[in-house]
């Protein structure tokens, strides 16, 4: 339901990596998990339904107004992900994944039938809310898979996962452009369509192995310190910071641990940490990860550009509705959605075989790429062209894709695993909080309540002031290493510390 608000499967995924200490089988047993999870990832991306969202609830089959729709519905999507995306975290790591991926996979159920039957203002909203459920629940999804295979193989299940997430939501797009533009089929059909895969994905979740560890709840006993004749270390979380404290009983040998709870010492009590120290943990890594100025600038970069991001991609389909109405003309959003998203996965792949000092430039691409970011949606809202609106579309969002892919790696790559978690949950939290400020200010019918195309002018002038912001201080950057060069006693000192 990429209108009321699009699940940034990047963001969820990024949230994920903070439930990777979880319990691992041995590697010649990930294959059934992984081959059950990409089925499920697959059916429950695969919605012929989504590009055409906007459409079907002004169309006659709900009959709802641009301001019930715009101003009343869609910022409901973004209250309840807020709200939610903290407490399903910890219910995710308590419950132990399964149920909460079954949750998911119920709750997409539960949007789609509302969507078929409900009618009115009130159960609209309902359903935005249900979904709400259904995106903040997708972390279940990425940091299952992580619970049941060793260490060795997470590379390789995360790319079957993430492809097949990316297939499902790519057939799904084409299928419904071919079903709607071919083969004349109402939007009602589609969203039939819809609910039948997420349904076959709700029935494949049951048969999901049921992981017995996870990194707060369920973690090693103190005393289980000697699993297959190998002896754990005493000590608690392993990290290279130097504040980090020790918890009690978070021993590393989760690589050694069977899943088969049978094999477990049954004699003794599961070990509970002590919440304080783990929120000592958490605050020390936050202090750390955030004093290095590179990685707080792409960090900010990081939550600006996706609060924006969410924005755009959460109402385009509005702006669209207002330069060409769909009652009146063909519209073609399963297309451009599927085209948008294949070009963005090969832009993806061409970051690899960027060669730029990113130390020194960095900032001033971000500020360069941002402006083009701006420029692609002023002219998406100025030239009243359908054609000119979906190729501005497909260039912002392959220019956001390839950013943040960069900003992911130039991140992560100073990173340990707990650190990168802490830092994309944080920055997620913020994107989504901005997100929720931008929306009830200029959105909600409550505040401004703004027109569309108002909005995307506001959307147009964030993004150029993120180009601004990040111009300053790439330059000042710059002038200061060059200064550093120019001078051989700083220079000296630099090397000599």
């Amino acid at each position: 339901m990429d209108a009321p608000g699009p699940v940034s499967r990047r963001a969820a995924a990024a949230a994920a990596t903070m439930l990777l200490r979880t319990a691992r089988v041995p590697r010649e047993c990930w294959f059934l998990p992984t081959a059950l999870l990409c089925v499920y990832g697959f059916f429950a991306s695969l919605r012929p339904s989504e590009p055409f969202l906007t459409p079907y609830l002004l169309g006659p089959d709900k009959n709802l107004t641009n301001l019930e729709v715009f101003n009343k519905i869609y910022p409901v999507w973004t209250y309840s992900y807020l709200v939610l995306l903290f407490p399903v975290f910890l219910a995710t790591d308590y419950l132990r994944y399964k149920p909460v991926v079954l949750l998911q996979g119920l709750s997409l159920i539960v949007t789609w039938f509302m969507l078929l039957y409900a009618q009115g203002l009130l159960a609209i909203q309902f359903l935005e809310f249900f979904y709400g459920i259904a995106t903040a629940t997708e972390i279940a999804y990425y940091s299952y898979i992580y619970s049941v295979v060793d260490l060795g193989m997470y590379q390789k299940v995360t790319s079957y996962c993430r492809s097949a997430t990316l297939v499902g939501f790519t057939v799904g797009a084409v299928l419904g452009q071919i079903l709607v533009s071919v083969a004349d089929w109402s939007l009602f059909s589609l969203n039939v369509i819809s609910l039948t895969c997420v349904s076959v994905a709700f029935a494949v979740a049951w048969f999901l192995p049921m992981p017995q560890k996870s990194l707060f709840f369920h973690h090693v006993p103190p005393t289980c310190h000697a699993v297959n004749g190998i002896k754990a270390p005493s000590g608690g979380i392993v990290t290279d910071t130097p504040a980090a404290s020790h918890l009690p009983g978070w021993e590393d040998i989760e690589s050694k641990i069977p899943l088969n709870v049978e094999e477990l010492p049954t004699e003794e009590p599961e070990a509970t940490p002590d919440r304080l120290l783990v929120l000592k943990v958490l605050w020390n890594d936050f202090l750390v990860c955030y004093s290095s100025r590179p990685l707080l600038c792409w960090s900010v970069w990081w939550a600006l550009s996706t609060c924006g991001y969410f924005q755009v991609v959460n109402y385009t389909q509005g702006l669209w509705e207002q330069v060409e109405p769909s009652r009146k003309a063909a519209i073609y959003n399963g297309g451009v959605e599927a085209v948008s998203t294949l070009l963005g996965a090969v832009a993806v792949f061409a970051v690899g075989y960027i060669k730029i000092s990113w130390s020194t430039w960095g900032e001033m691409t971000l500020s360069l790429f941002s402006l083009l970011i701006a420029a692609a949606v002023y002219i998406m809202n100025i030239v009243r062209n359908i054609w000119v609106c979906y190729a501005s579309y497909v260039v912002f969002r392959i220019i956001y894709m390839l950013l943040i892919t960069i900003a992911t790696f130039q991140i992560a790559a100073n990173l340990s695993m707990e650190r990168y978690a802490l830092v994309f949950g944080v920055n997620t939290f913020i994107a989504l909080a901005l997100q929720t400020l931008l929306t009830l200010i200029v959105v909600d019918d409550s505040v401004l309540g703004l027109k569309i195309t108002t909005q995307f002018l506001i959307y147009a002038s964030y993004f150029a002031l993120i180009a601004v912001v990040f111009l300053v201080s790439g330059a000042v950057s710059i002038m200061k290493k060059y200064r550093k060069r120019e001078d051989p006693e700083s220079s000296s000192q630099i090397t000599t510390s």
